[in-house]
């Protein structure tokens, strides 16, 4: 299973000829180095939660038009990208099969943000091998400790790096991939990166170093 970063937390998983495009989100063509175009042979597409970092309508539509790929998500981003014309595939809790992909839904809760409204969002378990848990860290989260991959908030206005560590620490997975920072600059975040795998290295826990939009790893 492939997975590449383009910018933030938009994600895509490749797997036996399958492409499955998680959260293209507005940070992702902010500054037009990722294009709508560049995911025009998706298979299938998931929104994670409706937070416009994660969910751009415009070029989700746009992707949907060049890829004709269907979208899987909750109510509340289902309902949002029906105003536009969008389908969507409902998907919020249980196990479920997109192409070669099983992907164990779990409702999970935002971190909270100043003056914003909780979002309803949707955490995955990928071929029992990666936690995708989006932004959230709640404690129930832990209890998938051992995986293969963490997919981890990296930096965020509603969390600081202790708290990040500290959960990670308690998942205790075998990598981690970072996420989440699209808005901080590319010294700022290969700096912090490097503080991060210093932390990580001494747990046994390897840090991929990936911030660059088409970074990937196998696993």
């Amino acid at each position: 299973m492939k997975i590449t970063k383009y910018i933030h937390s938009c994600l895509l998983f490749e797997l036996d000829g399958h492409k499955l495009l998680f959260d293209p989100g507005n940070f992702t063509f902010a500054e037009g180095i990722v294009k709508p175009e560049d995911f025009a042979d998706v298979d299938s597409i998931i929104i994670t939660h409706i937070h416009p970092d994660h969910l751009d309508t415009q070029n989700l539509k746009k992707i949907v038009e060049l890829s004709n790929a269907p979208v899987y998500t909750n109510m509340e981003v289902g309902t949002a990208i029906q105003k536009v014309g969008l389908h969507y595939n409902l998907i919020e809790e249980g196990v479920y099969k997109i192409g070669p992909f099983k992907l164990n839904a779990i409702p999970v809760v935002h971190e909270p943000l100043l003056d914003n409204p909780i979002p309803k969002m949707t955490g995955f378990i990928i071929n029992d091998k990666v936690l995708h848990p989006v932004d959230s860290m709640e404690p129930k989260l832990t209890e998938y400790q051992g995986m293969e991959l963490l997919i981890m908030v990296s930096m965020a206005p509603f969390t600081n790096e202790l708290k990040i560590a500290d959960f990670a620490d308690k998942v205790r997975p075998k990598q981690i991939l970072p996420v989440h920072d699209g808005f901080g600059k590319e010294f700022f975040v290969k700096q912090r990166y490097e503080n991060y795998t210093k932390h990580f290295n001494n747990l046994g826990i390897k840090f991929n170093n990936m911030y660059k939009p088409g970074d990937s790893i196998t696993i």
